[in-house]
Parts: C-alpha cells; sequence; structure tokens
C-alpha cells in the first residue's frame, strides 16, 4: 500500500494475555464481544474490512466468510482444531490459515486425565453430595469407583495430545491400547508401551475406559454410536477430549440411561453449547464447559502463535507461528 495505514485485524472475541506490544504498534485491532461472531452472517457483515481474522473454534469461518473477506491474508484460530474454517477455500483463493499446535498438548492433557479421574472416582457427585449436608459420617458403600491400575485405557486418535494422555495413563498403572489414522513406528510404540488395535469395535470391546482425542473429520463423524456402546462393557467409562460430534450424544443418553455403560465424562457436545435432552439430569455424567486446555500457560502460548500468525503475514517478519496450509 502506498498508504502506509495499519492493516486491520478482527479477534472475534476477548482472551487471556491477547495483545503484544508488537501486535498493537502494527495493526488497528478490533476485538469483537464474546459469542457475537458465533453467528456466520455477522461475520459475512463485517469481514470484508479486515486483513487478518483471529478466530475462535466456535467462529464458523465459512466459504462465504472467506470469498466475503476481499482484503483477508490471514486467519489464525486460537486452537490446535480447525474444523470450522474452510481451508480448502481459503487456500484457493491465497489466505494463510494458521492454528495453535503444542502449546496446549500438556495442560489438555491434564484435563483429560482430570476428566477421567472425577468421572472414574464419582468426584462431582460427591462433591455435591457434601455441600448438600449429606454427609453424615464414612459409608464404605458410599460413591464407588473404579480403580484405574491395572485398567486399559482405549486411545481413539494418538497424536500429540494422545501420547500425552497415554503417558500419564502409564504413571496410573494403566495400559494403553490406540487406534489411530496411521499406526504409530514400532518404536514409539514400544517406548510409550502402547498397543495397536486396527479395528475400532475390538478397541471399544477391550477397554475399561474409552478416551476420545482425535480429530473431527468425516470418518469420525458419530463414530462412537448405539452400536459401540452395545460392545463396550457395562463397566466401562466413555471419556470425550476431542469434539462433540465425534460421538451421537443422543445416543450416548440412552447408553448411560439404561446403563449399557457405567459413566461418560465430557468437555465437549455435540451441539455445543446446547445439551442432548437428558444429558444435564444424568448422574452419571461429568460435564465440563469445554476447558481440558484451560490455563493461564496454555492460553497466553495460544495468543502469542495465533498474533504471531498474524504479523508474519502482515508485516513480513517472522514472528513464532503454525501455518497449515
Amino acid at each position: 500500500r502506498l498508504n502506509p495505514m495499519k492493516p486491520k485485524v478482527l479477534l472475534t472475541e476477548p482472551i487471556p494475555n491477547n495483545l503484544s506490544q508488537e501486535l498493537a504498534e502494527n495493526v488497528e485491532l478490533t476485538i469483537g464481544k464474546r459469542g457475537f461472531y458465533n453467528n456466520e452472517q455477522n461475520l459475512v457483515d463485517d469481514i470484508a474490512e479486515f486483513d487478518g481474522l483471529i478466530s475462535m473454534l466456535s467462529n464458523p469461518v465459512s466459504s462465504s466468510v472467506i470469498k466475503t473477506g476481499k482484503n483477508l491474508k490471514i486467519i489464525a484460530n486460537y486452537a490446535v482444531g480447525y474444523n470450522n474454517i474452510d481451508v480448502h477455500v481459503a487456500s484457493k483463493l491465497g489466505v494463510k490459515v494458521a492454528n495453535t499446535p503444542d502449546v496446549l498438548t500438556e495442560s489438555t492433557a491434564d484435563g483429560i486425565m482430570a476428566l477421567l479421574l472425577a468421572t472414574a472416582r464419582n468426584i462431582p457427585q460427591a462433591d455435591r453430595f457434601v455441600r448438600d449436608k449429606l454427609f453424615n459420617g464414612w459409608d464404605p458403600s458410599g460413591f464407588l469407583g473404579m480403580n484405574l491400575s491395572g485398567k486399559t485405557l482405549g486411545v481413539v486418535g494418538l497424536g500429540r495430545i494422545g501420547q500425552a494422555v497415554s503417558k500419564r495413563a502409564k504413571a496410573f498403572g494403566m495400559k494403553t491400547v490406540y487406534l489411530n489414522r496411521n499406526r504409530l513406528d514400532k518404536e514409539l510404540e514400544r517406548k510409550l508401551g502402547v498397543k495397536y488395535v486396527p479395528n475400532f469395535n475390538d478397541l471399544a470391546s477391550t477397554c475399561d475406559i474409552l478416551c476420545l482425542t482425535c480429530p473431527l473429520t468425516d470418518e469420525t463423524h458419530h463414530l462412537v454410536n448405539a452400536n459401540t456402546f452395545k460392545v463396550m462393557k457395562s463397566t466401562s467409562i466413555l471419556i470425550n477430549g476431542a469434539r462433540g460430534p465425534v460421538v451421537n450424544e443422543k445416543d450416548l443418553v440412552e447408553a448411560l440411561s439404561n446403563k449399557s455403560i457405567s459413566a461418560a465424562g465430557l468437555d465437549v457436545y455435540e451441539f455445543e453449547p446446547r445439551l442432548e435432552e437428558g444429558l444435564r439430569e444424568l448422574e452419571n455424567c461429568v460435564l465440563l464447559p469445554h476447558i481440558a486446555s484451560a490455563t493461564t500457560e496454555a492460553r497466553s502460548s495460544m495468543g502469542e502463535l495465533s498474533t504471531g500468525a498474524i504479523l508474519t503475514i502482515l508485516t513480513g517478519k517472522q514472528y513464532p507461528c503454525n501455518f497449515i496450509n
């Protein structure tokens, strides 16, 4: 541009530790209200004036949004996943897309492990019991849970996060079996102490805890459904730390209601933030508001990578970032 005006960037909603000094100096930043840009039409209406977009996973950055963004050069997703973005159209139109891998691996694995423990040991239910003044002394039958030591963890998606979860499970004395799009090499399997199971139903029927850490794709959409619950052990637990639509939530409600499986721990939901009817009322389900990666450190690093991608494209200087196209 002949006129040295600052490029315009839309950050769709406030994020913690969001503004680096470099970003403030190099771009004109607009910050949306929380949830406003979860509406696709709102993005379509506003995107044309912006050179860069920092989007949340909840923002539908569709082909219509990208095509309307005539000045758009970079979409930086404040997440590891990017199923909310039409990457094919972005690539076709020369718009770079970035995400935030690695920096939230450990925090997400911690969060998934916390969800697993809370579900296996009935922690939220027991907490409510005490708060409701129902605790009247030690009860040998009270809130009986599952020993993790000696149990089998079945992980679907043994990428960065899945591997980090398997390491934590190993420390608890668990065995890990896994299913992945591509099998890991034998040396890495040996190092992690994991066993490959090529068939999903075999994995689901074998494990005591089925843990989802896979991306959402056409192949994984509704991967877990009524047929899965039929082959799982009645004592088994489902943990979803992946994406909501990997599980058919209606089938899950039925399975939990009729005790086809013992319990479930969910951090994500099929129609997020809406829950399938009946799910909220189930006592054998632990429900978290999509917080597996919610640590101060992870959010700060996600902000650095997102703004780094914006600055790399809009200033021509190199900043820490990760492009997927």
